[in-house]
């Protein structure tokens, strides 16, 4: 069952190109939207729920980051949800927006001696848990996300990125 249609849009910085993002992208949020289904009793629509992913750099995130949460700062990745759900919700036929800032992905990936893919496929699965509700402002949503995060990502063949940390 395709639960996602998903939109691609480059548009800033020095990122692969549309077509191999889009095939990373159906890769990780379909393995994150299939867990969500199956294990998580995530409901979906009857038509696939549209998603957009914007890759964009530093400068672009950072006004973004500067208008919508007041931090004047770059960051690796927003998540902006068509429709405020909660968690098991149903969401409607917009999930809503992620947006990924480039050099930020690659220091982190750099500082954390993972792979770009890796550290990439990590922030797409935890964006996309965001349109669906999950959070991780305290301590229990953060063990809760967390855990979201691993379990798909250890579904997609990656280690645990919070092992040996307290949830954020």
């Amino acid at each position: 069952m395709n639960e996602l249609d998903i939109q691609i849009s480059v548009e800033e910085g020095d990122w692969p190109s549309e077509e191999a993002l889009h095939a990373l992208a159906e890769r990780v949020l379909g393995a994150a939207a299939t867990y969500l289904r199956e294990v998580a009793s995530q409901p979906f629509p009857k038509m696939p729920a549209e998603v957009s992913l914007v890759f964009t750099d530093d400068a672009s995130i950072r006004e973004i980051n500067a208008e919508w949460r007041e931090q004047d700062k770059p960051t690796n990745v927003l998540s902006f949800p068509a429709f405020p759900l909660e968690p098991g919700g149903m969401p409607g036929p917009m999930l809503g927006d992620i947006v990924i800032a480039r050099e930020t992905v690659a220091r982190e990936a750099a500082d954390l001696e993972k792979s770009f893919e890796d550290h990439l496929t990590h922030l797409m699965v935890h964006g996309f848990l965001h349109l669906f509700g999950y959070d991780h402002m305290n301590h229990s949503d953060a063990e809760i996300m967390e855990g979201l995060e691993t379990r798909i990502l250890a579904k997609l063949g990656l280690s645990d990125p919070y092992a040996g940390q307290d949830p954020i």
